[in-house]
């Protein structure tokens, strides 16, 4: 026995969230229609009403309603510093860490070439000139600061981003790594230590 078309679309459509696959969406499909419709109803709303009115700042790139997002029109912000990210969830923990008070760029991706994610698919060029022209005309941006995850591909995304711009004069520095708050040596792993040991400073 077949379902429905109508559920069949909904299946499939449920399947294209990460993580998700044929049983998972089933289930899904099946809560929604069953023991939640308003919920349902509230969440399709919200995905059109998403899909229409957000867009990207043309200047940090992060999902806005407006052209120029809030964050980059802020006065309070220090506009020598740019501060690039792969995901708007990683600007959210810059931003929770109050010890950051520039700009930033918002990749949406890092490179991938076995997943087809290139140069372009992360709006490389639209960083470079961002990087160049500064904010707003408000000042040139004196520093990029590279925040992306510390994976293989964010490695290879900050070491691809680091070599573009320092041909075009550009002051590029990595966050650092090491070892957490609190933690304590007997359980960090090796790696870790390594490159904490590598990043030291003189006090």
């Amino acid at each position: 026995m077949k379902n429905p078309p109508a559920l069949e679309q909904l299946i499939d459509s449920l399947r294209c969230l990460p993580g998700v696959g044929p049983k998972s969406a089933l289930r899904m499909a099946y809560y929604l229609l069953q023991r939640d419709r308003k919920g349902a109803a509230k969440l399709g709303n919200s995905l059109e009403n998403a899909l229409q009115v957000l867009g990207h700042c043309t200047l940090c790139n992060n999902f806005s309603e407006t052209p120029v997002c809030p964050l980059c029109t802020s006065e309070k912000r220090d506009t020598s510093q740019l501060c690039v990210v792969e995901m708007p969830t990683d600007l959210m923990m810059m931003e929770q860490t109050q010890s950051y008070n520039g700009m930033y760029f918002v990749l949406m991706g890092r490179l991938s070439p076995l997943d087809g994610v290139g140069p372009k698919e992360i709006n490389l060029d639209k960083l470079i000139k961002r990087a160049q022209d500064g904010a707003l005309n408000k000042g040139q941006v004196q520093e990029v600061i590279l925040a992306t995850n510390y994976t293989v591909e964010g490695e290879a995304t900050a070491h691809y981003i680091s070599e573009l711009l320092k041909t075009r004069g550009v002051w590029v520095s990595r966050i650092a790594r090491g070892l957490p708050m609190g933690g304590e040596i007997e359980y960090v792993d090796s790696g870790t230590l390594s490159m904490a040991l590598l990043g030291r400073k003189k006090l």
